[in-house]
């Protein structure tokens, strides 16, 4: 009988992204220990955090938010990364923004430095969307959403960075004046706001 091997096709066709955990690979018939010899074997490299990746997978510019998502998959990428991923703004952030629960635990062993921020309620819910990125599926704010947490959290980010990304979202169709007063309403922000999207449109 053959050994199950791991390629990028196996993985697509059981949804698993080319980032993984050893649970993610069970149902492939992958054990932890032949997946310690695929890793000896030089096919497959550990990263940090428990996560595993293809050795043949070229790494682009979203890889490290990639890694992440696949260490802490309900956690939600936001502000200065969501940017960045929504090409809205100049910001290159060192650190992967995350959002998660206020109740829930701040993830551990995760494979790259994050910085952490709690939503509550429907900004749990509220313009999060999934995105697939190297076969990993991703959850983050939409840029209507992450214009407005850039000014719900401009004491952590700078309100020259918040203005930024309302200017370049706008100005470049990625979110509409009404969809950023809709997401302000509903987290509750709008009064802050307000002004600004007033002078962008006068």
């Amino acid at each position: 009988m053959d050994k199950p091997r791991l390629t990028r096709a196996r993985l697509d066709a059981a949804g698993v992204g080319v980032f993984f955990r050893p649970r993610d690979v069970l149902p492939l018939g992958v054990s932890f220990r032949q997946l310690q010899r695929f890793v000896a074997e030089g096919t497959v490299e550990k990263l940090g955090g428990g996560v595993y990746r293809l050795s043949e997978v070229e790494p682009n510019e979203f890889e490290t938010i990639a890694m992440v998502a696949t260490a802490a998959p309900d956690a939600i990428v936001c502000l200065l990364s969501a940017l960045r991923i929504h090409e809205i703004g100049t910001q290159s952030p060192r650190q992967v923004w995350l959002a998660i629960d206020r109740k829930a635990r701040i993830p551990r062993r995760l494979p790259s430095a994050v910085r952490v921020v709690r939503f509550s309620g429907p900004m749990l819910t509220y313009g999060v969307v999934t995105q697939s990125m190297q076969g990993v599926r991703v959850r983050l704010t939409n840029p209507a959403r992450t214009v407005v947490d850039c000014f719900r959290y401009r004491n952590k980010i700078g309100l020259d960075v918040a203005m930024e990304a309302l200017r370049d979202a706008v100005r470049s169709r990625k979110a509409m004046a009404s969809e950023i007063d809709r997401a302000a309403e509903v987290c509750r922000i709008r009064t802050v706001i307000g002004p600004y999207l007033e002078a962008l449109s006068a």
